[in-house]
């Protein structure tokens, strides 16, 4: 049996974006028997140590996480001392497992304890997942030499998309890199839902049947351009609802934004949602959206595909890794909300082609994206090295 010792900021059950997404999935996937998991990660709560699925999780620092100003002014700051704690951490727990290799999660805070870790026991191979889909400015200028290092070290480089291939190169990355993408859980998002309770959910979200809903599911941060969406609203007629599923920095000024546009009452910001409610609310929704400025993949866009509504999406990124042009999808302009317009006025007006894309999408999504096959890979990964 082999020991890999994963290094992720966050994990379950307080966060969980697309990283975090992607390693429960694959990590769920592979036989406790065949590969153990253990992750270092920020301590959120007063949990030093739990299960999570097949990785035992063990949390370094203080709890900084939380609503108030105080504590979100420390999340700086212990996000930066994480790095040291869990490269000690890592040190104490590598004399008792012998770990066959390091996999950190993202060339941010998790590859920087990583870094530190093989400065120690520089043997220890080295897997870098590289998920980012945002801050890639802060690589750059006085930084770049530290991000860079990240890079250098690995023994072995996976990244979600063709684009951030070229990323992981131009920071001078040598390590073999192979494209292993997020997936979806088809089965999942495929299985239809009831007309009742689609009926049901859109009644919970203030919808009448004669309302076309545009969805979003993301965080509330500047590179998923939610901002963008709500002005699209403004120039669509009065039935045309945006349901926001997430939460994030930018909520409050997502709220004034509507008020200012005066389509507050057509905006509905449902918070959270669990993945496991997730593809309800998708397939409750006609056409999916997310004008992203900057993306890594976005696992997003394709369990949307999988529920089966349309989606929309901006050209960017590892976007195009899955997304043609009127075949599985439509491109609008980054920061355009009225391009955005006119391609929801295509989707509801030409049905032939929303079905065509429909179809095409779900398809390609179930080919390509599933869960099962992209842990099968990276379970060879780790067993090869």
């Amino acid at each position: 049996m082999r020991r890999i010792l994963i290094f992720s900021l966050v994990y379950y059950p307080r966060f969980i974006g697309g990283a975090e997404v992607a390693v429960k999935e694959i990590t769920d996937r592979i036989s406790d028997t065949d590969i153990q998991f253990d992750m270092i990660t920020l301590r959120k709560h007063a949990d030093a140590f739990e299960r999570v699925g097949n990785v035992n999780v063990y949390r370094v620092g203080m709890a900084w996480f939380g609503k108030n100003s105080k504590s979100s002014k420390l999340f700086p700051l212990s996000k930066l001392l994480f790095i040291p704690l869990a490269a000690l951490k890592a040190v104490s727990l590598h004399r008792k497992e012998k770990y066959d290799a390091v996999w950190p999660i993202m060339a941010s805070y998790g590859g920087f304890a990583a870094v530190l870790f093989r400065m120690i026991y520089p043997n220890a191979p080295m897997v870098l997942t590289v998920q980012e889909g945002d801050n890639f400015e802060r690589r750059q200028g006085i930084f770049r030499p530290f991000f860079k290092k990240i890079f250098t070290s690995a023994t072995r480089i996976q990244v979600i998309s063709n684009y951030l291939a070229d990323w992981a190169r131009s920071f001078g990355a040598t390590a073999p890199i192979e494209v292993i993408p997020n997936g979806v859980d088809c089965d999942r998002f495929v299985r239809p839902i009831s007309p009742v309770r689609k009926s049901e959910l859109r009644a919970e979200c203030g919808i009448v049947d004669t309302d076309l809903v545009l969805v979003t599911a993301s965080r509330l941060v500047h590179k998923n351009a939610v901002d963008t969406i709500i002005a699209t609203l403004a120039l669509l007629p009065h039935n045309y609802k945006l349901l926001i599923l997430g939460t994030g920095a930018d909520e409050d000024t997502l709220r004034n934004q509507t008020k200012l546009l005066k389509v507050e009452g057509r905006v509905i910001f449902k918070g959270f949602i669990s993945h496991d409610l997730l593809p309800e609310y998708l397939q409750a929704s006609d056409i999916f959206i997310r004008p992203s400025r900057t993306e890594g993949l976005g696992n997003s866009f394709l369990e949307a595909m999988a529920a089966g509504i349309p989606v929309i999406a901006t050209p960017v990124g590892g976007i195009p890794d899955f997304l043609t042009d009127g075949q599985t999808g439509l491109f609008c302009e980054v920061d355009n909300p009225q391009s955005i317009a006119q391609k929801v006025e295509k989707l509801t007006k030409d049905k032939e082609s929303r079905e065509y894309i429909i179809t095409n999408a779900r398809n390609m999504v179930q080919q390509k994206y599933d869960w099962d096959a992209v842990a099968g890979k990276m379970k060879g990964n780790f067993e090869s090295l």
